[in-house]
């Protein structure tokens, strides 16, 4: 190992230790070790998500959560998306919703699910917008409301989102939530499968 690569790990591992993440210290350590190309970014990312960076919580949540750079750990890409969610980080929002929805690094809470599905459909996510289109049409975490649920639908459809627009098709087909129009549920149907999508997770 490089003198350089040593002097990465002290300055990281004193960083961390003096933030009480002490844990954190061998694990970067051990990706300093196998990735030493990427040390100095991996060990600027955990300084700046430390000091609240959101984007930084960010990219280190999305690095835990895939094992790029460091050991996969759902729990704490969960505790990083949190972080960044908790600023306003739309993305961070949605990632998080659906890992309540999948429990993975949290248990599975459709409630709690649906909260962060919902600030981050508010910024116009159209991945988080369909997720609630479909638990507001099964009641998962949220009373059933059909009205609600074509609501969230044609947002995320309006984006172009093929299970959005398929999900919608299926409450046109079904007068759920809006008047029966079989031929908008058709319109809805070929736009989805244009994109390759002919069903599945949606109602």
């Amino acid at each position: 190992m490089s003198a350089a690569c040593r002097e990465t790990i002290f300055r990281a591992g004193r960083f961390l230790r003096e933030k009480g993440a002490f844990g954190l210290v061998v694990l970067l350590g051990l990706a300093i070790w196998t990735f030493p190309a990427w040390s100095a970014d991996l060990a600027e990312m955990v300084e700046k998500a430390n000091k609240g960076e959101a984007e930084a919580q960010l990219g280190l949540a999305e690095k835990y959560r895939k094992g790029e750079d460091l050991p996969k750990n759902d729990a704490e890409a969960a505790k990083w998306y949190r972080k960044a969610g908790e600023q306003g980080v739309a993305d961070a929002q949605a990632t998080l919703g659906q890992m309540y929805r999948k429990g993975e690094g949290v248990p599975k809470n459709d409630a709690e699910a649906a909260t962060w599905l919902r600030k981050a459909g508010e910024q116009g996510v159209a991945e988080a917008q369909t997720d609630l289109g479909l638990m507001y049409a099964n009641g998962q975490g949220v009373p059933r409301n059909y009205e609600k649920s074509v609501e969230w639908y044609r947002m995320a459809a309006e984006q172009g989102d093929a299970r959005a627009q398929y999900g919608l098709g299926i409450m046109y087909h079904n007068g759920f939530g809006v008047k029966r129009d079989d031929g908008e549920a058709q319109r809805l149907f070929r736009k989805a499968a244009e994109q390759g999508y002919y069903g599945g997770r949606a109602p």
